[in-house]
């Protein structure tokens, strides 16, 4: 592994976590779920962020006769997020780990007492060996209390517990000169945070109870972290063994660096 890493946030979104049918796929959350104990047996600790609670939801609701776009995505996720902490502590225990749901909204991270107590809470599983799987707190988050989505959540997770990378994993292998689709498009190995590269951003519509992140999104919030000397890197989380490369410094992905 690469050297001086100790510790890594890993978000992985809604459209790497489901099928084409918004299904939630068992053997893609235990090829994460092998890759963080991997890294684990090497010592470098991970903070998961994780996506698909309304998908798990949906799953077992269907539809609802809830009109209201908002509340019925408060009871989607509020179903779904124990579905999924069930797949993740399942899977977690067959590796021999613990994991840990914890639920925050954008206010948990303001300066005080909140803040100090979101601290205490991961450095205190940290130091058990207990893996944090956080998410955002949709049953109760207001609009000014939300995140723009998971990928702000896991920026400011890894600002928190001063990470030594930040991995986004999505459905594209990283971000691209042109769209994804084109046979002359090639992925940008490294953007450095003062290049222009928003140009080649590509727009996405996106189902209900898809998350609400975009590249759009992605890019912002890498760029971001990255100002904060946190590396931060974009790919593709089908990819086979995706984390473990990433954290070796293989060139998998699109790599954020501070200019």
């Amino acid at each position: 592994m690469s050297d001086g890493i100790k510790r890594v946030v890993v978000k992985v979104g809604t459209n790497v976590l489901t099928n084409k049918d918004n299904r939630i796929l068992g053997p893609v959350l235990r090829e994460l779920v092998r890759q963080i104990s991997a890294l684990y047996e090497e010592g470098i600790l991970v903070v998961l962020v994780s996506s698909g609670s309304a998908i798990a939801g949906m799953e077992i609701l269907g539809d609802t006769q809830i009109e209201d776009k908002s509340i019925r995505r408060q009871v989607y996720s509020s179903v779904g997020q124990p579905r999924m902490m069930h797949y993740y502590y399942s899977i977690f225990h067959d590796y021999g780990m613990r994991c840990a749901q914890v639920l925050a909204t954008k206010r948990d991270f303001d300066i005080g007492k909140h803040r100090d107590n979101m601290i205490n809470c991961y450095e205190g599983l940290l130091s058990e060996g207990v893996i944090p799987i956080a998410n955002e707190d949709d049953a109760v988050s207001l609009t000014m209390s939300m995140f723009s989505d998971n990928d702000e959540l896991a920026s400011l997770v890894a600002e928190l517990i001063d990470a030594d990378r930040l991995i986004i994993l999505s459905d594209m292998d990283g971000l691209y000169t042109g769209h994804p689709d084109d046979d002359d498009s090639e992925v940008i190995n490294e953007v450095k945070t003062n290049e222009n590269v928003e140009q080649y951003v590509q727009g996405s519509v996106k189902k209900e109870g898809e998350g609400r992140g975009g590249m759009a999104s992605k890019l912002r919030i890498a760029k971001g972290t990255a100002r904060k000397n946190i590396p931060t890197y974009i790919a593709n989380g089908k990819r086979e063994n995706v984390i473990i490369d990433i954290v070796k410094d293989k060139k998998v992905g699109t790599k954020f660096i501070c200019a």
